[in-house]
């Protein structure tokens, strides 16, 4: 990878001065060193699974911003560069701790230049639980864990110890990740008989997202081993599907992940079975493939 790292030295100007780059020795700054790490096992994850070269495929430069703004509660990928604030230490830490929250926030990059999914509604939630699914697997294959021995959880480590929560969220189990007398609690629904309907959050997409996280978990959970050898695979094949369109709910995002099953393990295989019963079991039902549709995938 090509890292540079940043200090905006608790501005919100961008992109601050250069502290480490690529191939540099750590700066014993522990956001700026965590970030390094992060953006290099990202890196990692997609060339060595995927064989993605950087965000775009064309091995785009990973650049970040640590120390934004002043205890600022949150991180973010703008486009061009990933940005961490500090937490306020009362309720988040700092952002660069988690590292399924860096590889989410880069994943929304390689989400854009693939799907371009709308951030708004199923869409937005589909975006959102991209990012989610991506940030899993990258912590995953950093610690080399298999589907059962994973926490499923994003932002572990991230809330500050006296808040009444483990994380962000929770794909194993979406609503549970934190309930607390200032933060309140988890909002996400796990099946769509829960689905959401507001006009908050672009729509909801921080608060549905859990209905696919929960899908990807199940499928992940179902077929054993390392979660990105084949639920992987066929996630990161759909978001790469021409069929997928900006607008896309989730019926089409999950017709389309059976459709990719049964293009990379074979129509009627238990891949693709197990990916049908995952999307029923959270209340997302689509007709069994029978035929297997001509593939059509972007770049190839």
């Amino acid at each position: 990878p090509h890292r540079t790292l940043s200090n905006a030295q608790n501005s919100q100007t961008l992109p601050g001065a250069v502290v480490r780059s690529e191939g540099g020795p750590p700066s014993g700054d522990v956001a700026v060193d965590e970030a390094y790490d992060g953006l290099g096992a990202t890196f990692d994850f997609y060339w060595e699974i995927f064989q993605r070269n950087s965000i775009d495929d064309q091995g785009l430069p990973l650049n970040a911003t640590v120390h934004f703004g002043n205890d600022y509660d949150n991180a973010f990928w703008n486009g061009e560069r990933m940005v961490f604030g500090d937490g306020d230490g009362k309720l988040f830490n700092r952002f660069t701790i988690s590292l399924d929250v860096i590889g989410h926030e880069l994943t929304h990059g390689v989400t854009q230049d693939e799907a371009k999914l709308a951030y708004w509604n199923q869409s937005g939630a589909l975006n959102e639980a991209a990012s989610d699914v991506f940030g899993s697997l990258i912590k995953q294959h950093r610690l080399k864990q298999t589907a059962d021995k994973a926490d499923w959880l994003i932002g572990a480590g991230l809330l500050a110890s006296g808040v009444q929560g483990v994380a962000l969220r929770s794909m194993q189990a979406p609503g549970t990740a934190y309930d607390d007398p200032v933060l309140g609690k988890d909002p996400q629904p796990a099946h769509m008989r829960n689905f959401v309907h507001t006009f908050q959050d672009n729509g909801g997409v921080h608060i549905n997202s859990g209905i696919p996280n929960h899908a990807f978990y199940l499928l992940s959970t179902k077929l054993g081993g390392y979660a990105w050898e084949k639920a992987g695979r066929i996630w990161y094949e759909t978001l790469r599907d021409t069929h997928l369109r900006p607008n896309s709910g989730f019926r089409t995002f999950a017709r389309l992940t059976q459709a990719n099953a049964g293009r990379l393990f074979g129509v009627g295989s238990a891949e693709q079975q197990a990916v049908h019963e995952s999307w029923a079991e959270v209340g997302v039902t689509v007709p069994t493939i029978t035929v297997q549709p001509k593939a059509k995938t972007r770049g190839q």
